[in-house]
């Protein structure tokens, strides 16, 4: 039996929070297809105030197939974001038929700033949720009985489920099909897109090492530049100290102030930031990984890779070998016996 999805869109919603995960249940859909299982996967409807075409913020415009005011089944709720959201969670029209189709479905999803109009609506007081991190301070002070998780990349309390910027709707969304459907199916879709399969929606939506340099300006990037050549060697914040020409006390106390980070809690984010790009090209074997990074041994690579990303440098390698399994562009014979 189908998945019946319901896309609120607006004036100004942005296209990608819309079309990234249109295109992972789409996809779902069509690896079904291939499996010969009938009647199953995804078929999508957009509504929007009135039925017709509804102009994105990218100027691209989309055909709403329905209005606000239809009362066709369906079984999950989807709200994207983008820079028009500040006019729909005004507009009572809409944030009223968000309350009515909530109580009419099984599931509500939000993308990116789309948690703005749920928290709108009253459907997340009390809840958990995150959004796109631009928006999190103002989401926080508008709606304070949303429990505001402003660094992670997807939540779900009960049947509502939260995403934050933009792509994290796709990772959203291949969640989402593997609770319908199946791990097998999620995968099959990741490596037909060519995504990773699938972040864990603790993980944080952001790089540590490069909000760190960021922060620190001009006057820590050469030691960032020299850090990044000398990764897979022992390094001491004394010899951090000796680099930057300051005493190590006063060279940890300036990079902390700079950088919220520890100087040695910075060079294990740009190890393992490292260790990503490794895992993702290849079969470097993970004591030679470690070696390559400066964790040293295999164990301390695993329980920081655990520890930062949720799941182990072999998980992570996988999902990225997998994905490029098969022929570009089909589902090649490989895949559906996956």
């Amino acid at each position: 039996m189908s998945h019946m999805i319901e896309i609120a869109v607006f004036p100004g919603a942005l296209g990608l929070d819309i079309q990234g995960p249109l295109e992972v249940f789409h996809t779902a859909t069509r690896v079904l297809g291939h499996r010969q299982v009938a009647d199953a996967g995804y078929q999508a409807t957009l509504v929007a105030a009135e039925k017709g075409p509804v102009r994105l913020s990218s100027g691209v415009e989309i055909v709403a197939d329905a209005s606000f005011d239809h009362n066709s089944p369906a079984d999950t709720l989807m709200v994207p974001g983008g820079v028009g959201v500040y006019e729909a969670v005004n507009d009572p029209d809409f944030i009223n038929y968000i309350r009515r189709r909530s109580q009419q479905v099984e599931r509500i999803i939000s993308v990116c700033s789309g948690a703005l109009i749920l928290a709108a609506a009253g459907l997340l007081d009390g809840r958990e949720a995150t959004t796109h991190w631009l928006v999190s301070d103002r989401m926080a002070k508008d709606y304070p009985k949303v429990k505001v998780r402003s660094d992670a990349i997807y939540t779900r309390e009960d049947n509502i489920y939260t995403s934050a910027g933009v792509t994290t709707g796709i990772d959203l969304a291949l969640a989402v099909v593997e609770e319908d459907l199946g791990v097998s199916v999620a995968l099959e879709v990741s490596r037909i897109l060519v995504v990773y399969f699938r972040r864990p929606g603790s993980q944080s939506q952001f790089s540590a090492p490069l909000q760190a340099q960021e922060a620190a300006g001009r006057r820590f990037s050469n030691l960032h530049n020299w850090l990044v050549k000398h990764l897979h060697k022992p390094v001491s914040v004394d010899q951090m100290a000796e680099y930057t020409a300051m005493s190590p006390r006063n060279f940890a106390r300036v990079f902390k102030e700079k950088t919220g980070l520890t100087p040695m809690k910075y060079l294990e984010a740009l190890r393992l930031d490292r260790a990503r790009e490794i895992l993702s090209a290849g079969h470097e074997p993970l004591d030679r990984v470690a070696d390559l990074c400066g964790f040293g041994r295999e164990e301390r690579l695993r329980r920081a890779f655990l520890r930062r990303f949720s799941v182990t440098p072999s998980q992570y390698r996988l999902h990225f070998l997998q994905s490029g399994t098969g022929r570009r562009g089909n589902i090649s014979t490989s895949e559906r016996s996956a």
